[in-house]
């Protein structure tokens, strides 16, 4: 009967844990979906002003979308364009170099390996906006500012520091997998292009989505950068040149807009690389 009882109250306290971790979990999806929703339902509303009193717009229209594409003084289409070149090459250039420097740190030993995982550890601590205007003026000394290749190359050097979590993801892979693959004699890029990268493809899915997310969204360096370069700019500098003292109550509606616009791409990347980022785990569960 003790055994019993125990039993049936240890059932009771995990079903009371399952029922408090659910409605936590329910409120933390409100509080993070309400603001989406809010910029969403913004973005159609028909009345004018910055901010009303209410949640539900009163009227609904596309007009707010159409203005963000089609004035004159604000060249969203041509950010956006601008935002996905810089985005698209930074994401491959990185990714490349990241991985790279991941698979060699992990895989071969060669002097001086330690001292450099060292020194990139302290670097990783200092925020990358303390160089930019040694950068800045690197990029003037060698006309390259006001332009979005200084960005692509800004954004892909600094990728050059962000091997470390790639490198921990390498060290899971079996060594005796590539001494194996060594034995029957395939050659060091064979193994990484035939065993390592098809086992490495949560960690690759990942170091894409974090090199296209950082210039899509970047504000600080592309500010400092590209300066006044108006046709130049990127969705979150033009955005941002949007809301001005004498514009921010007549164009708030297409600002939410553009915020919902600038949200697409990441979204639809995001849904399609998770498949493969799936896939990934699986596989490597499965061969490891």
């Amino acid at each position: 009967m003790a055994h019993k009882s125990t039993t049936h109250t240890r059932s009771g306290q995990k079903r009371r844990n399952s029922i408090w971790i659910n409605a936590l979990t329910v409120v933390l999806g409100i509080v993070w979906i309400l603001p989406v929703i809010w910029i969403i339902l913004t973005s159609l509303r028909g009345e004018g002003g910055a901010f009303v009193q209410y949640f539900v717009p009163k009227s609904f229209t596309f007009q707010n979308y159409i203005t963000l594409f089609q004035n004159p003084d604000y060249p969203f289409l041509q950010w956006f364009l601008n935002t996905l070149l810089v985005s698209s090459v930074t994401c491959v250039i990185s990714t490349l170099i990241t991985i790279s420097m991941a698979y060699s740190l992990s895989r071969l030993r060669f002097r001086f390996r330690g001292p450099f995982l060292k020194i990139a550890l302290v670097l990783n601590m200092f925020p990358g906006f303390m160089s930019m205007i040694a950068i800045y003026y690197i990029l003037k000394a060698v006309n390259l500012n006001q332009s979005l290749i200084a960005l692509i190359l800004v954004y892909s050097s600094g990728a050059a520091l962000g091997f470390y979590i790639a490198k921990g993801f390498f060290d899971t892979i079996p060594m005796a997998l590539d001494e194996s693959a060594m034995i029957d004699g395939a050659t060091k890029f064979q193994i990484f292009t035939k065993i390592t990268l098809p086992l490495s493809k949560p960690i690759i899915v990942y170091t894409a989505l974090m090199s296209f997310m950082g210039p899509w969204m970047d504000f600080i360096f592309a500010k400092v950068i590209l300066g006044d370069a108006t046709h130049k700019y990127t969705t979150a500098i033009g955005l941002y040149s949007m809301m001005t003292k004498t514009t921010a109550n007549s164009l708030f509606m297409t600002f939410t807009a553009g915020c919902v616009v600038i949200a697409i791409p990441i979204t639809i990347l995001f849904i399609f690389m998770q498949r493969y980022y799936v896939e990934g785990i699986t596989s490597g569960a499965v061969k490891g």
